[in-house]
């Protein structure tokens, strides 16, 4: 990639510390439109055989009434899309007139067809006009546009057709299923997604057709934030109209992993202004979908109001690449270790040692002995409360820095110090110290802090525009070259269980993806003055989210990873069942990636970069992949999850879960 280039202007938002909206064009879809002044719009797909009428439109009923505003429905053959007639008819019947969105793989011929039925036709530029074999393919410049005149007339009359009958089109670039073309070119690279995409959207504004929106989507959420970025420098860069972005994490999977991943995503392109509309891809009922997009995207309603951050004149971050920041390594915190979770645990008087379960070390007494889960704390943050007991080898505590001056264990123990009492202190630890900052504070510590080595800082902002004010703050850092660790710290008032997973994602899941962070911390003091019951649930629920956000910027692997489609009308099994039924047999399987795939077109491709995959390739019939190889084709269903298990011993990856 040019990357030098890129980075002499950064085009991708309106500002790196102002919330602004990136302006785009309206694109109008029936009676809603996407883009221009218009809010975030919330979409999301059926799960139903499209073939079923009623049970398609029944379901519609049922995500429209939880706030979802465009339908996405598949249309994998012609008799599909024919049926999207039948389904709209009804659903206008009984009153409803949410857009319908064809969603079309391999079928030209479908798409040509729903696109004169429903308000919005989605194609995947990987495989509309190309049938992927995973092959290197050496091309000459000559070669290369031989194909692009071949994608060219397969793709003209749909365009034609779309701009005949007032059809919008989402042009949906997926990660993992780049077609050979660009793979052979580009590699599997966000320059390989922008440039599939773009290869397109030539091809409409040589026809004057612009009703477009445009998606970079994957399930690595580095490569998602990046891919987007991209594409809009590269739609500024080449004269493009600013098309609408459609913003989606796919394969997110289910439950707290689903959202976390997806508020990853979306929410860090969410908080410089990108996105016009989301659809959050759960493997879990649509209709629970759109309430998950809609407190990502209710958050920003009000969000122009924040305190001014300081203007960013050099941008020392590269934004479409991965580069972790470099830092001294101190204790174990920067350099090449992990980032580590700090569980404040300061709301609690006398925790004991079975409470310590809910930041996941468990004391045996039969055995006087401790047992750490996946999800163990490496640290936690006791305040003012200290903990009257001796704590496990795989975890440390920290207390304010009254209580450490004073305590019998000075050793064992490490301080954290406000800026104030660290201007002032005598005595400090001799490996390791933390320093709680305000983003507000950092450029005036600076010089005081800037070479130490026994130092930590834990980063905090008051601003409710929370990623770029903490970003900003590690900005100062980077252009004074201090290598301390930085571990960024959220706080929040009580709210729901899922408001703190997606706020929490989004606040510093955006600093993780842009490789800034050693650690992660979530503040539990709003909940001290609840019952002790209620503060722990809350202490467990952080730990967990801590652990959740550091694995879905892929930054630290804690868990089994499970990269689930969220099923819709092609899928040939129960994918949430299956779903379950697999993580029961797996989730002990530490750092593992696991896809599980409904049907072929969301088979090997989208599965991108997992190390194993189970794919539905008929009815009742399972293709069992390692990687992007088929290991075993029609493997009846019932013995498919043996056979998986199977193929994941013989590659040295199993261990036996305990007991």
């Amino acid at each position: 990639m040019e990357t030098k280039a890129l980075l002499e202007k950064i085009n991708y938002c309106n500002s790196l510390t102002s919330y602004s909206r990136r302006k785009t064009i309206p694109v109008k879809v029936g009676n809603v439109v996407i883009g221009g002044d218009n809010p975030i719009v919330v979409q999301s797909m059926t799960t139903v055989d499209t073939m079923d009428t009623i049970g398609s439109v029944e379901q519609c009923i049922r995500m429209i009434d939880s706030g979802c505003q465009l339908i996405r429905i598949t249309a994998p053959s012609i008799k599909e899309a024919e049926n999207l007639q039948n389904i709209k008819d009804e659903l206008k019947k009984r009153g409803y007139n949410a857009p319908l969105v064809a969603d079309i793989h391999f079928t030209p011929n479908a798409a040509e067809i729903a696109a004169k039925i429903v308000e919005k036709v989605r194609i995947n530029p990987g495989n509309y006009a190309d049938k992927k074999k995973f092959e290197v393919i050496e091309y000459t410049d000559e070669s290369y546009q031989e194909e692009l005149d071949r994608i060219r007339e397969r793709f003209l009359p749909l365009v034609k057709i779309c701009k005949e009958h007032g059809t919008a089109m989402r042009i949906g670039t997926n990660h993992g299923s780049l077609s050979d073309r660009i793979m052979s070119r580009y590699g599997d690279t966000p320059l390989g997604m922008v440039e599939s995409a773009l290869e397109f959207l030539r091809i409409c504004e040589d026809e004057e057709f612009y009703d477009i929106v445009i998606s970079m989507k994957s399930s690595n959420t580095q490569v998602m934030v990046q891919a987007y970025r991209l594409l809009v420098q590269k739609l500024e860069e080449g004269n493009f109209k600013p098309y609408p972005l459609h913003l989606g994490v796919t394969e997110a999977g289910d439950g707290e992993d689903g959202r976390i991943k997806s508020a990853v995503g979306i929410g860090t392109l969410l908080e410089d202004g990108l996105g016009d509309t989301v659809r959050v891809s759960l493997t879990e009922d649509p209709e629970f979908e759109a309430p998950v997009a809609k407190a990502l995207v209710d958050r920003y309603q009000y969000r122009a109001d924040h305190e001014a951050i300081a203007v960013l004149s050099n941008y020392p971050i590269n934004p479409f690449e991965y580069n972790r920041r470099e830092t001294f390594e101190v204790y174990n915190f920067g350099a090449s270790n992990v980032p580590r979770v700090i569980a404040d645990v300061s709301a609690i008087k006398e925790i004991t040692p079975k409470e310590m379960k809910h930041v996941g070390h468990f004391y045996l007494p039969e055995l006087d002995k401790w047992k750490m889960n996946d999800q163990g704390a490496d640290f936690v943050f006791t305040g003012s409360n200290p903990i009257p007991f001796m704590l496990p080898n795989g975890m440390k505590e920290i207390q304010n820095y009254e209580v450490w001056q004073n305590t019998t264990d000075a050793e064992n123990k490490f301080p954290l110090l406000t800026f104030e009492e660290f201007l002032h202190a005598n005595r400090f630890h001799q490996k390791l110290n933390f320093l709680f900052l305000k983003d507000s504070e950092v450029a005036a510590a600076i010089p005081f802090i800037k070479e130490r080595a026994d130092l930590v800082i834990i980063l905090k902002t008051s601003n409710t525009h929370t990623y770029p004010a903490l970003r900003r703050a590690f900005v100062y850092l980077l252009e004074e070259h201090c290598k301390i660790p930085v571990v960024p710290q959220v706080a929040y008032p009580q709210q729901s269980d899922d408001k703190t997973m997606l706020y929490t994602a989004t606040d510093i899941g955006g600093l993780l993806v842009d490789g800034l962070g050693d650690g992660i911390m979530i503040d539990a003091q709003a909940y001290r003055e609840l019952e002790r019951e209620t503060i722990l649930k809350q202490i467990k629920l952080h730990n967990s989210i801590s652990f959740g956000v550091l694995q879905a910027a892929r930054t630290r692997m804690s868990k089994t990873e499970y990269i689930s489609c969220p099923s819709c009308g092609r899928t040939l099994f129960d994918l949430q069942e299956t779903t379950a039924m697999i993580r029961k047999r797996t989730d002990h399987l530490k750092g593992v990636k696991i896809g599980i795939m409904g049907c072929i077109v969301n088979g090997p491709g989208e599965m991108a970069d997992a190390d194993f995959g189970y794919v539905g390739s008929g009815k009742g019939k399972i293709t069992l992949y390692r990687g992007k190889e088929v290991v075993k084709r029609s493997v009846p269903s019932e013995k498919a999850v043996d056979e998986l298990i199977e193929i994941i011993k013989k590659d040295g990856m199993w261990n036996e879960p305990e007991a």
